[in-house]
């Protein structure tokens, strides 16, 4: 409670501020920040007990995919190579916020960094906001030992002691890493549309965060594919926000 008073009293003082360039400039930043506090409040919601009724639905899905179709050893066909870009690029994920502010400040569309974070935002808070419904954890600890990668690498042990040092335990449901990099991946779109090396890029990357969080066994394939839709979906909400806004303050 005392990080969200302190939070408040800081963005009323960059209101009061913000006919300097400089407030101005922490009023972007400063969300990406937030995200992190956002994301571990959310471990209030964790239930004090489970039934794992989710997860043992979702599992069967998982090992179709992995198992039946070969998916894991399509991946791992070129030995640690594959299986080491997925790990990256799961771990990028905490490094998307600020690299794409960086790419709208290089592109000269400052102004548009609210465009950004709205758009941003909207596709991690509206998984957040699935976590109290479906508690569930990941599959590497529901069913410890089984469906793993063969290929360990240190980016994995990397990525291992994030998630078990700082993850909660409300649910994985619907997948953050991914409705972020989506919305993302929409945004960049959205303001650069004429750089389509850049847009293919963020699209090309989203896609591999969602093969990584089944891969790595971080997510159930159903989270990713709700994660995906909902970072999608972040894009057209957050545009009718911004209208909204400009339109209430015109």
């Amino acid at each position: 409670m005392l990080a969200n008073l302190v939070v408040l009293l800081a963005y009323v003082a960059l209101l009061r501020l913000q006919k300097h360039e400089w407030a101005r400039t922490v009023r972007d930043w400063l969300p990406q920040a937030l995200m992190v506090l956002a994301y571990k409040e959310m471990g209030w919601f964790a239930p004090t007990t489970r039934t794992s009724r989710f997860e043992h639905t979702w599992i069967v899905w998982d090992r179709i995919l992995l198992n039946d179709m070969h998916g894991r050893s399509l991946i791992e066909f070129m030995g640690p190579v594959l299986p080491a870009v997925l790990e990256f690029c799961y771990a990028l994920v905490y490094a998307v916020p600020p690299i794409t502010m960086l790419v709208i400040y290089r592109a000269g569309l400052r102004r548009q960094a609210d465009t950004l974070l709205t758009i941003y935002l909207l596709g991690l808070f509206l998984s957040y906001a699935q976590f109290p419904f479906w508690p569930s954890e990941p599959p590497r600890t529901v069913f410890p030992g089984q469906d793993l990668p063969t290929v360990h690498t240190f980016l994995r042990t990397f990525n291992l002691s994030i998630v078990g040092g700082y993850g909660i335990h409300t649910s994985v449901f619907p997948s953050a890493h991914v409705s972020g990099a989506f919305a993302a991946a929409c945004a960049i779109a959205h303001l650069l549309p004429r750089n389509r090396l850049l847009v293919s890029t963020y699209f090309a990357y989203a896609i591999l965060v969602a093969i990584a969080t089944v891969y790595g066994r971080y997510h159930y394939a159903v989270d990713a594919i709700a994660g995906m839709f909902i970072g999608i979906l972040a894009f057209p909400i957050g545009i009718s926000l911004m209208r909204i806004s400009r339109g209430s303050t015109a």
